[in-house]
């Protein structure tokens, strides 16, 4: 892996996004902190360094910063909204808040772009973009130009290509700005010099060659849920160590309806070692009392780890715990500075101390569509690469407030008939991910004429193409009806059926 783009975070809502599209340019990339030190940069050894979007304003004093010695290392940088700014107030330049309401720019706005630029090369002289911005460069450092302009903004872009420094006010990486993808790939291929070679194959070949070198004569045993990012993981294994590898699946009786039986089916005739544990008891002992979200994830992620070191002790000597951990359990789960919007349980879910020599995660910096495309790359079959994601804590995350054998019982039954009825209706595969939450909220109804005092169930689902960011599926009136009726009908203690609107951001996925 040659090239390599660096993306500096300072915290934009959109960073993983930027990512994303570097990837989808055939470049490899990683994110990082923002205050990452120019020693660690030139470690990293990037073709090219991003600085990304953030919530902040330069000018304040407890504001993210980057280390001046960046602006040394002579690699192109390309400032994107805060991190614009960031380079502006860092070389000398003036960033000042918009005086008026006017001065702000939200949303799709109207920019002309100077196309000598490189940046704008190829592109029309003006189009749409999506700004974000309260905070303007009212003077742009020495030695820098104005490429591009709004009405609102007289320096939405600029750029010294004498140091191969580019800074854009607005967001590229979204699809709402017109020829966005173009701009990063101009800045990519055009100002970095990528080859853009970087392709699941070669990951694949990168992969088994270091779990090779890591694992040596050593034993693994892998967290195998069933789920595309543990298949994948355990057909990547399986192909590095061969009979070193033992996939044990815990059923922790948080699964959907059936659905232990159906990962049993699925991979006994495997050319893997496979071994069920049936522990439900136990991880609804170790959850009872728990309402808090962050402490069920915790929770189940310690459980996880003590019942696989109990199996790695009474099989012999297991040195290395495998996981199907990708880069969106990662980033969630807080990166460097980075806020923490959920603690994944495999990831800051997971003990301070664990009886493993080391975790293994060879997805660990893949994207969920890349992992499908590796799932591809290494022959496995597309009704397993396609299956919808599920989370590792389960139906934990599904059932708002405590998690009772009783709740269960309703979430699991309200889940089959949504999942029955969009698989009817033919809309299952059109849906990223769909499914039933059990909320907290108990309401009046009228059932057989007389009173009820039960729960509601919300229904969710979304469609995406890398979990980073989602939108809600416009469903059929006719199937919502079915569904609500039904579970109404046939699950004991629900009599209400709601429906999530909400994209993400500013929801996530998962209720919890």
């Amino acid at each position: 892996m040659a090239q390599k783009i660096l993306i500096l975070d300072f915290g934009g809502q959109y960073n993983q996004l930027i990512a994303r599209r570097v990837r989808e340019c055939g470049v490899y990339c990683e994110v990082h902190p923002g205050d990452m030190t120019p020693e660690a940069v030139r470690a990293f050894d990037p073709i090219g360094i991003i600085f990304t979007g953030g919530p902040g304003s330069v000018y304040d004093p407890a504001a993210p910063r980057v280390d001046p010695g960046v602006f040394d290392l002579g690699v192109p940088i390309l400032g994107i909204c805060y991190g614009c700014q960031l380079m502006a107030h860092a070389l000398g330049g003036l960033v000042v808040p918009a005086i008026s309401d006017a001065a702000r720019e939200y949303g799709k706005t109207l920019t002309r772009f100077d196309t000598g630029c490189a940046l704008f090369r190829g592109l029309p002289p003006e189009g749409i973009t999506w700004m974000s911005h309260g905070d303007y460069m009212e003077k742009v450092p020495a030695g820098f130009t104005v490429t591009a302009v709004s009405d609102a903004c007289p320096n939405a872009a600029v750029c010294d290509e004498t140091r191969r420094f580019y800074g854009v006010q607005f967001h590229p990486e979204v699809n709402h700005t017109q020829n966005g993808c173009t701009m990063l790939r101009n800045f990519l291929f055009d100002v970095c010099g990528a080859a853009g070679d970087w392709t699941m194959g070669g990951f694949r070949e990168r992969a088994v060659a270091d779990i090779r070198r890591k694992v040596g004569n050593g034993r693994v045993l892998l967290a195998l849920s069933g789920g595309v990012d543990s298949s994948v993981c355990a057909a990547l294994l399986s192909e590095a160590v061969g009979e070193q590898l033992t996939c044990v699946f815990v059923d922790h009786g948080l699964l959907r309806k059936d659905e232990g039986d159906q990962v049993e089916a699925a991979f006994r005739d495997k050319a893997l070692r496979f071994v069920r544990v049936s522990a439900g008891d136990r991880f609804l002992s170790r959850l009872a009392g728990i309402t808090e979200p962050e402490e069920k994830r915790k929770a189940i992620g310690e459980e996880f780890i003590r019942v696989f070191e109990e199996i790695g002790k009474e099989s012999g000597s297991v040195d290395y715990l495998a996981q199907g951990t990708i880069y969106p359990d990662v980033i969630e789960s807080g990166l460097g500075s980075a806020a923490v919007i959920k603690s994944h349980h495999n990831v800051g879910g997971l003990p301070a101390h664990v009886r493993f020599r080391e975790i293994i995660e060879p997805l660990r910096m893949l994207f969920k569509d890349e992992v499908r495309q590796l799932g591809r790359e290494l022959g496995l079959p597309e009704e397993l690469v396609s299956r919808q994601p599920f989370p590792g804590p389960g139906l934990a995350v599904r059932v708002i407030g405590e998690i009772t054998p009783e709740k269960l019982r309703m979430l699991r039954d309200a889940d089959a008939i949504f999942r029955q009825e969009a698989a009817a209706a033919g809309l299952a595969g059109s849906m990223s991910q769909y499914f039933a939450v059990l909320t907290n909220l108990r309401s009046v109804g009228v059932m057989g004429d007389g009173r009820s005092y039960e729960y509601a169930v919300a229904l969710r689902a979304v469609s995406t193409e890398d979990f980073m960011t989602a939108d809600w599926v416009r469903l059929p009136y006719e199937l919502l009806d079915r569904v609500s009726v039904r579970i109404v009908n046939e699950v004991k203690g629900v009599n209400r059926v709601l429906y999530d609107i909400t994209s993400k951001p500013p929801a996530t996925v998962e209720f919890e």
